[in-house]
């Protein structure tokens, strides 16, 4: 079918068409992950990224391209998630400017519009990777720029597109040796070309079918309110067992800072901090640099704690809740605890917080620990579900701070939240933390006091700092670094590169440990996901003894799903 000219309503239909044939091949999509993972999570970003587009793209019904373009741009800006999404909006948003003033597009338009996309795409990303969906986009504009000097037929024009991007995908093992040594091309340029393909069924007058299963249906499960994901401590506690209120032990839920003070007299020696504490409680969490201390602790007579805490320093941020009463309030209102108030009580301010942190967490005992460290928000995210643009800036406009700190905890999701720390009008700055050890160890590093500029540059070389590991299985057979991958089995990835495997979740960390641990090291902290059971904690609490006698131990329950171990050393 000739076409020599699009406005807005057949482009509206291109776009459509584009994001069902996205929709269908989703999942195969996620199977390209260069990792044998099970989160493999760029099919789903990409397909929820656009149909955020066409979402608000469906909101106006005009015969302008200029108008249809600026919507889709505008709600792919805001939907996306994952470095995906993200460079997808970016193709988009640079297609929008290229085609701004026009009604309709012409060839010679349409390949104006796609050069201008690749071209903001690429300055959206500081170190742009050639082997991507970036370099598909690319030669694809390249294609349409020589074949536009042969035909005005924008039909002939798409299907030039689509045979380049087919062809640019298939050579990405060629520029990414990673992608070659697993046998897939690049996610993300799949991804493009199956939106690509979509415009071209339109163009020929073709209709992808509908799926049964909706994107936005997904995107509107994810978007549940946080507190459905991050619960109180109290349900916890009733989850665990505990039935009535005499149960509690420990009554009272207490965070504060310490700012060591060496005049006290008291050296601090963290591991000998740590076992007075556990004479007092449980529930410890302590996190210590050379200037402060970081506590969480259930205990019952605070006295004894906030005392022995004096004497190495200043006590800072005090927080104080009881949770008798508030598994009495949840029995009250059946089994809901509503949000108690932290001791002191908070009084209206005249003045707004100097500090807003957000993090993101993929588990309600990761999210305890974030808050417990001082995160202000966090968002319920991570493998499998990336935070969309929104999701960031809904937060931020939220919170009362101008200056805010963004911690994304997942390579994936930073990009993300580089382009909505762009969006809003505060000071914000993102550190580039790529999972939730780096997470832990940059909030450690927050300095409420320092400008923003200093706290960056603290936080983002206390990310460098750790050496952090993850337990997950393989969901098929592979080989990378030499390293026989079988489905089934569990490998331990270290600083993001697979250098274990195992047939048990178990032994794969205990090897992952090995590989992990130097003479240097003090400290070993263990966060186990929702499958782990408490033998096997026991039995890796006592591998850790009896192999790194002079090394502590910090195990937290996270929650997490699919990595039933997160590790890191210190």
């Amino acid at each position: 079918m000739k076409q020599y000219k699009i406005d807005g309503y057949l482009f509206a239909y291109m776009i459509r068409q584009g994001a069902k044939n996205l929709e269908k091949h989703a999942k195969q999509v996620d199977a390209l992950n260069v990792f044998p993972v099970p989160d493999g999570d760029t099919g789903t970003n990409m397909n929820l990224s656009f149909t955020a587009g066409v979402n608000e793209m469906n909101k106006v019904s005009t015969g302008s391209v200029a108008q249809v373009a600026k919507a889709l741009s505008k709600g792919l800006l805001m939907g996306a998630r994952g470095n995906s999404g993200v460079i997808l909006s970016q193709l988009f948003r640079g297609f929008a400017k290229g085609v701004e003033a026009l009604e309709q597009l012409t060839a010679q338009d349409f390949v104006a519009g796609l050069k201008q996309g690749v071209e903001t795409a690429y300055k959206a990303v500081m170190k742009p990777v050639e082997g991507t969906i970036l370099t598909v986009a690319k030669d694809a504009a390249r294609a349409a720029e020589e074949k536009v000097k042969q035909t005005e037929d924008l039909t002939e024009l798409m299907e030039a597109v689509v045979t380049e991007a087919k062809a640019s995908l298939k050579r990405t093992p060629d520029l990414l040796p990673i992608l070659k040594e697993v046998g897939v091309v690049d996610s993300g340029g799949q991804g493009l070309v199956y939106v690509y393909e979509g415009f071209f069924s339109a163009l020929k007058g073709e209709t992808i079918a509908d799926e049964a299963v909706q994107a936005e249906e997904a995107d509107a499960a994810f978007s549940e309110d946080k507190e459905a994901h991050v619960h109180n401590e109290v349900t916890e506690m009733i989850a665990q067992g505990v039935l009535s209120e005499e149960d509690i032990k420990f009554g009272y839920c207490t965070e504060f800072i310490i700012r060591l003070d060496n005049k006290k007299g008291l050296t601090f020696k963290e591991n000998q901090f740590r076992s007075q504490l556990n004479t007092y409680g449980d529930s410890i969490l302590v996190i210590a640099d050379d200037e402060l201390v970081k506590v969480h602790i259930h205990a019952e007579e605070l006295g004894h704690v906030l005392g022995y805490a004096q004497c190495f320093g200043e006590l800072l941020n005090i927080k104080i809740e009881n949770m008798r009463e508030q598994f009495r309030a949840m029995q009250e209102s059946g089994g809901r605890a509503e949000p108690q108030a932290a001791f002191p009580a908070e009084l209206p301010s005249e003045t707004e917080p100097a500090y807003g942190i957000i993090a993101v967490s993929m588990g309600d005992g990761i999210a305890e620990i974030f808050k417990s460290l001082g995160a202000d928000e966090v968002i319920y995210g991570g493998q499998t579900m990336n935070p969309s643009t929104q999701s960031f800036v809904d937060v931020m406009e939220r919170l009362p701070a101008k200056q805010l700190i963004l911690l994304p905890n997942n390579s994936n999701i930073i990009l993300t939240a580089q382009q909505a720390a762009r969006l809003v009008d505060k000071q914000v700055v993102v550190v580039p933390s790529k999972n939730v050890m780096q997470g832990i160890a940059a909030l450690l590093a927050f300095n409420p006091t320092a400008a923003l500029e200093e706290n960056e540059q603290g936080m983002t070389v206390a990310i460098d700092h750790v050496v952090s590991g993850q337990v997950t299985h393989a969901v098929r057979d592979t080989e990378i670094d030499g390293l026989k991958i079988k489905k089934g089995h569990f490998m331990g990835i270290k600083d993001g590169r697979i250098v274990v495997t195992a047939e048990e979740a178990s032994e794969a960390l205990c090897r992952l440990i090995e590989q992990m641990v130097s003479d240097e090291n003090e400290i070993v902290t263990l966060i186990y996901g929702e499958d782990v059971n408490e033998a096997e904690i026991k039995s890796i609490e006592a591998f850790i003894e009896e192999h790194y006698p002079d090394i502590e131990v910090e195990i937290h329950g996270g929650g997490q799903p699919l990595y039933p171990y997160l590790v890191s050393v210190e």
